[in-house]
């Protein structure tokens, strides 16, 4: 206590000498204040520093997409439904609209950019446990099948998304874009399947280990990875600027770059991380090769042209298959990245999505029909080829209705339009809803399927009325 007390007595002596010393270039700023700021303005002024303006941007968009992420699970919903809603809600759609001062304290445009590169973290960690959940032993015995029912649901739609561009090039289209990626671009955003969603509302519901669930799972990887493949081709199409030659490189190095994950990084990842001595466990060592490949597989693709979240996608399937290497990876990923960076970016979306833009009959009247065209193609292509692959009408609605789910998938695609400036805020906002709408559908459609088919079978026959 003694020495504590000298010390302190000692540099408040200090202190007090040096308290008449001015430093020569602080003459003029202290001359120009006069007096010291306040306690109240001190504390809003440090309110204003980017860093508490993130922590506090955090908290707001944490709380909002738990709070809606519950209500949506106690409405049947997927949570992901509540979490997109939250993210809209914070934006100009209803918190710019109804507190316009409060929006602009938490989301003003000079922080956009801090949260808009933290959101796409999240989402390259997120593409990369959805490439972990892709396992080839989801199509052995199933792959005739998987592929005629997913490629059915993307070809219907995609078809129908650039009959519609037709409609909506004249007025929706940005100044500058070519009618060709505008078109191919609404293609790919009717064709998207939301994997992840669709592999929870299957665990959910018991459904996982059926022969419903495992074709349904099937299509959905196939789905996953030829949308996916069609979207990075209609990026590399908008990149090249119409350059036939810088098309052709960029396309040529994608395919070098997959053939090299396949061929070259999966087999040495298999020997050094060695998942069959994992003990169910991952090393921190483990751990900084993995998101070492996942990083330099995102940057590889960003170079080429083709998106970060390509390389983060291609990324995931190499993973070495063993033990329990691929769960424990996934659930250590998806923790932080769905509890904590995924909010990032169903706020981000929000924030560019204004459906106050929508102000005339004629705007909700397109919006709709966007909609029916999207349930439509991707609905009904799914139905048709289940049937012609030989699936009972119960499966084959019930497919449907699954394969009609976009979620989170259908707003990365959409996000990767709008940055290239392939999307107008209105066709954005008309999307997003799309997104909300289909994906909400999902299962209230997935149960009518279910039931009517049990209706059916527990109906009593002709027959047996008659008698």
């Amino acid at each position: 206590m003694l020495v504590v007390a000298a010390a302190v007595l000692a540099v408040a002596g200090l202190i007090h000498l040096g308290g008449t010393l001015l430093p020569s270039q602080g003459l003029q700023a202290v001359a120009a204040t006069g007096q010291s700021v306040g306690a109240l303005a001190q504390m809003l002024d440090n309110a204003q520093h980017p860093l508490a303006r993130l922590l506090l941007q955090l908290i707001v968009i944490l709380i909002a997409a738990r709070a809606f992420g519950a209500l949506a699970g106690r409405l049947g919903q997927p949570p992901v439904i509540g979490e997109i809603a939250a993210g809209v809600l914070l934006g100009p759609s209803l918190l710019g609209w109804v507190a316009p001062g409060a929006s602009g304290f938490l989301f003003p445009d000079a922080s956009m950019s801090i949260l808009q590169l933290l959101s796409q973290i999240g989402v390259l960690l997120f593409m990369f446990v959805v490439g972990v959940e892709l396992q080839p032993s989801h199509l052995r015995g199933k792959a005739h099948a998987a592929i005629a029912v997913s490629h059915f649901s993307i070809i219907i739609p995609f078809i129908l998304g650039v009959a519609m561009s037709l409609a909506l090039y004249t007025e929706y289209a940005p100044a500058g874009v070519p009618f060709h990626a505008f078109a191919l671009f609404c293609g790919i955003a009717m064709s998207i399947t939301a994997f992840p969603v669709l592999a929870r509302i299957l665990e959910e519901r018991q459904l996982t280990h059926t022969p419903l669930g495992t074709t349904a799972i099937t299509c959905a990887a196939v789905d996953d990875v030829t949308a996916w493949s069609i979207l990075a081709f209609v990026v590399a199409i908008t990149t090249a600027g119409g350059a036939v030659e810088t098309l052709l490189a960029i396309v040529a190095l994608s395919v070098m770059f997959v053939l090299l994950m396949i061929f070259v990084g999966r087999p040495v990842l298999q020997r050094v991380v060695h998942p069959d001595t994992m003990r169910d466990t991952l090393s921190k060592g483990r751990i900084a090769i993995v998101l070492a490949v996942l990083l330099s597989s995102a940057l590889v693709t960003e170079i080429i042209g083709i998106h970060a979240l390509f390389g983060a996608f291609v990324a995931g399937p190499i993973m070495p298959i063993g033990g329990t290497f691929r769960a424990v990876l996934r659930d250590r990923l998806e923790s932080i990245s769905s509890v904590f960076l995924l909010p990032l970016f169903f706020a981000y979306t929000g924030l560019r999505t204004h459906i106050g833009l929508l102000d005339d009959v004629g705007s909700w009247a397109i919006c709709l029909a966007i909609i029916v065209v999207a349930t439509t193609g991707k609905l009904g292509g799914t139905v048709v080829a289940a049937r012609w692959t030989g699936l009972p009408w119960r499966d084959s609605l019930a497919l449907g209705a699954l394969m009609n789910t976009r979620g989170l998938m259908e707003l990365i695609a959409l996000n990767v339009g709008y940055d290239l400036g392939i999307l107008t805020p209105e066709i954005f906002a008309m999307m997003v809803l799309m997104a909300l709408v289909t994906t909400a559908m999902t299962g209230p459609l997935l149960s009518l399927s279910l039931n009517w088919g049990q209706r059916r079978t527990l109906a009593p026959s002709p027959m047996a009325r008659s008698s």
